[in-house]
């Protein structure tokens, strides 16, 4: 019988034996299934788990090199993420998918000193940096670190622009009153002094920021804080998990509010979640479209689609699962990977870190291949990695009993849907990059 030993060391020889070209290329691929954001990490997860699996059985890989992903659930614990960290650096990974915020910030310096592009499902703009040219403290150069969609503060940004013209279009007097709500946590906080700064700049009142731990509770406190304030808008900054126990108790303490979702902080499963609790939320979307305008618009899908559905049936052969927000989100993030790789090994050219993040710079107005009308484009430099100012806003609608039937079914018979409200194009200021 032959040890597990004995197996590792043929396989090593084996790998010495295949030629470089051959030789399957190692990607890391950290998830969270199982902490604290979990409720939206396994869609993003699945996203990128699916469609690397596809690039392996409709591409064979990168350059005909199958991608070796190495999969890992860190439940949210960001020690847990930089020694798993230490070990993909072992293993040679030449990329990685990331997740939070706090795992990622963390292993900033670690992704440069080794080269390795860090895709990432934060959207810290302190990452953004590329450069090191913002002279924000704490902010440091960021080179190896990317993620696509517009970063927290940008969102928010572009949140608080429509919260403005929403207050003037309806006639109302006065200042209107913005406030910051979140868990003391690196991921909710980061965009909380960009968001507060832009609303003093709008003319909004600041109030005191309101906390609320990442997980579900009882926030029924929070929620008399909010009317005691008199607030208008109200920036969620948790995961859905727990803004769900926010906009539930808001509902019952009858707290007229119009909150402000961020990018984790909703979708299509929470809305089913909060009934019509979430009726009303405004948040930002990352794709072009999302699944449910996809299939309501059978006669004209956007060209990607046939894609995101090949690439959809790899967990779901069926075909008929609805896929949320984040999972579309999951498939573009690895699709920019991907065809950075592809530019890295083109011509002949190695899989190397330097080359993949060299890849990211080489298109402009970057919608990954088959994907047109999903993806939404991005434009990466070596001295910015905002990859778009564009902030595409939908408005949650729940009109009725969410209890009974599947998202898919609500979403079809219009008890559930996601509204588009605005795209916002923010202006690229050189004093927001970082920030």
């Amino acid at each position: 019988m032959l040890t597990r030993k004995t197996m590792l060391a043929a396989a090593g020889a084996l790998a010495i034996a295949m030629p470089a070209a051959a030789q399957p290329i190692p990607v890391g691929h950290l998830m969270d299934n199982s902490g604290g954001t979990s409720d939206v990490g396994v869609p993003y997860g699945e996203g990128v788990r699916d469609a690397l699996a596809w690039v392996n059985a409709s591409r064979n890989g990168v350059n005909g090199r199958r991608l070796n992903v190495l999969g890992f659930d860190y439940g949210y614990q960001a020690p847990r993420a930089v020694s798993q960290y230490q070990a993909w650096s072992r293993d040679r990974v030449v990329a990685i998918q990331g997740w939070g915020t706090a795992d990622t910030e963390a292993l900033v310096r670690f992704v440069t000193r080794d080269r390795i592009p860090y895709i990432s499902a934060s959207y810290s703009a302190a990452l953004t940096d590329a450069g090191g040219r913002s002279g924000r403290q704490g902010v440091e150069a960021a080179p190896f670190n990317f993620f696509y969609g517009p970063s927290y503060s940008d969102a928010v940004r572009a949140m608080l622009i429509w919260a403005k013209q929403d207050w003037e279009s309806r006639g109302q007097q006065g200042r209107p009153k913005y406030v910051h709500m979140g868990a003391n946590h690196p991921y909710p906080n980061s965009p909380k002094e960009a968001g507060e700064a832009l609303a003093r700049e709008l003319g909004f009142d600041v109030l005191p920021a309101i906390q609320f731990a990442l997980t579900p509770g009882d926030y029924t406190a929070q929620c008399l804080t909010l009317r005691q304030q008199g607030a208008n808008y109200a920036y969620l900054g948790n995961t859905a998990g727990s803004n769900i126990s926010v906009l539930r108790a808001c509902q019952t303490a009858g707290v007229q509010v119009q909150f402000l979702g961020n990018v984790w902080g909703m979708d299509e499963n929470a809305m089913k979640a909060a009934g019509t609790a979430a009726n009303g939320v405004v948040f930002p979307v990352r794709t072009a479209v999302t699944w449910s305008e996809i299939t309501g618009q059978a006669a004209s899908p956007p060209a990607g689609f046939a894609t995101l559905r090949a690439i959809s049936r790899v967990s779901d052969q069926s075909g008929n699962a609805s896929r949320p927000v984040h999972y579309l989100a999951g498939v573009c993030s690895a699709m920019l990977m991907v065809e950075a790789m592809e530019t890295a090994a083109a011509n002949g050219g190695q899989v190397t870190g330097e080359r993949i993040r060299d890849g990211f710079y080489a298109r402009r107005d970057w919608v990954p291949q088959g994907f047109a009308g999903v993806c939404e484009p991005s434009n990466f430099t070596n001295t910015d990695h905002r990859g778009t100012l564009r902030v595409a806003l939908y408005r949650a609608r729940v009109t009725g009993d969410t209890s009974q039937g599947t998202v898919a079914e609500l979403m079809q018979n219009g008890t559930m849907r996601l509204e588009p409200v605005t795209t916002i194009t923010l202006d690229r200021r050189a004093d927001w990059l970082g920030w």
